[in-house]
C-alpha cells in the first residue's frame, strides 16, 4: 500500500517517563478505517501508550492528533466531540466491583450522547455476560472473561469512531476470541472507512485474521510498523539444513536452530546472500514476524 493513508491519530514525539522506564514514540500514525495491532512483550509501553492515546494519562509530553484536526488539550473540549467518539476497554477496573449491570447501562447512557441501551443488553445477553433479567448482578461476581465482555458491550454498544483496546482478547476463551474478531470486522464495515480499531495483544495468532497493520514496540520504542500484507513481503521465512547453517546465519535477520535444521527470518532484501544454499521459501505469518522482530531487538536473554 503505497498510497498516502488517512490517519485517524498521529503522534509526534511522545514521551512518558517514569523511575526505570520511558515510552518513547518519535513518529506513528495508526491508519483510519483500518485495524492495528499493537504488539510488545510485557512491559514493552503498550498500555502506557494506549493511556496516553485514551486520554487516561495526561502526564505525557508530546503531541497526539485525532482525526486529522484535534491536537491534545482540544480533545477536552464538549464541542469537539473526540472524547464521545472513541470507545476505551481493557483488563483494568473500568468498573467498580460493587456496580450491577444495570448500573454500568446507566452509566454509560449519562456519560456518552449516543450510547444504546437496547444494544447494550442485547449484547450482555448474546456474550454470555448475564443470563436474561439478570440485571442486578454485580461486577464482583462475573468472571474474567466475563468483566472484559461487559466493557467490550458497553464500548460496542456506542456509536464512535475510533476504539482503543487493551488485550481485549487476553481473557477469553478462543470461541470469544473468534467472536470478538467479527465483532472488530462488523465494527469497521459498518464505519464505512471512517471507523478504526487500535488493540493491544498477545494472542498475535488468534488475531492476525482481523489484523490490517501491525506495530511492534520494545521498551517503549517501536521497532517495526507497516500494513500486514506490506510486511510479509518485507520479511521472508526461510528453512534449511543444519549443514548450510553458519553459511546462511549472516543473512538472517533471527533464525533458530534444531538438531536436524534451521528455520529463520530474513529480510527479502538479503535473499540473495542465501543464492546456493539448500533452502525453502515461504511467508510468514504475522506471528512468526512479530516473534523475529521482538527477539531481535529484546533486553530480555
Amino acid at each position: 500500500m503505497n498510497e498516502k493513508m488517512e490517519a485517524a491519530l498521529e503522534v509526534k514525539n511522545l514521551c512518558k517517563k517514569f523511575k526505570d522506564f520511558e515510552l518513547s514514540v518519535e513518529e506513528l500514525e495508526i491508519p483510519q478505517g483500518f485495524a492495528t495491532a499493537l504488539i510488545g512483550e510485557n512491559g514493552a509501553g503498550k498500555t502506557t501508550l494506549l493511556n496516553c492515546l485514551s486520554g487516561i494519562r495526561l502526564d505525557y509530553k508530546g503531541e497526539i492528533k485525532y482525526f486529522g484536526k484535534y491536537v491534545n488539550d482540544e480533545r477536552e473540549k464538549p464541542e469537539n466531540q473526540v472524547r464521545e467518539n472513541i470507545g476505551c476497554a481493557g483488563p483494568s477496573g473500568y468498573f467498580l466491583s460493587t456496580w450491577t449491570v444495570g448500573q454500568v447501562a446507566e452509566l454509560g447512557e449519562v456519560l456518552f450522547e449516543h450510547f444504546h441501551g437496547d444494544k447494550f443488553w442485547k449484547l450482555c445477553e448474546d456474550l454470555g455476560v448475564i443470563k436474561e433479567g439478570k440485571k442486578g448482578t454485580k461486577v464482583s461476581e462475573l468472571s474474567d472473561g466475563n468483566r472484559m465482555k461487559l466493557t467490550l458491550a458497553s464500548v460496542f454498544a456506542r456509536d464512535t469512531k475510533l476504539l482503543l483496546l487493551d488485550e481485549p482478547a487476553s481473557s477469553l476463551d478462543p470461541l470469544m476470541r473468534e467472536r470478538l474478531c467479527r465483532m472488530i470486522q462488523d465494527y469497521l464495515e459498518r464505519g464505512q472507512g471512517e471507523s478504526t480499531v487500535l488493540f493491544s495483544t498477545h494472542n498475535v495468532a488468534d488475531m492476525e485474521d482481523v489484523t490490517d497493520y501491525c506495530v511492534i514496540i520494545e521498551q517503549g520504542r517501536v521497532v517495526e510498523k507497516g500494513f500486514v500484507e506490506d510486511l510479509k513481503e518485507k520479511y521472508v521465512l526461510v528453512k534449511g539444513e543444519a549443514e548450510d547453517l553458519e553459511a546462511a546465519r549472516p543473512a538472517l535477520f533471527t533464525v533458530s536452530e534444531g538438531k536436524y535444521g534451521f528455520e529463520g527470518i530474513c529480510l527479502a532484501e538479503n535473499l540473495d546472500k542465501l543464492a546456493g544454499l539448500k533452502v525453502s521459501k515461504e511467508t510468514p505469518s504475522l506471528f512468526q514476524i512479530s516473534v523475529a522482530v521482538l527477539k531481535k531487538y529484546t533486553t530480555v536473554k
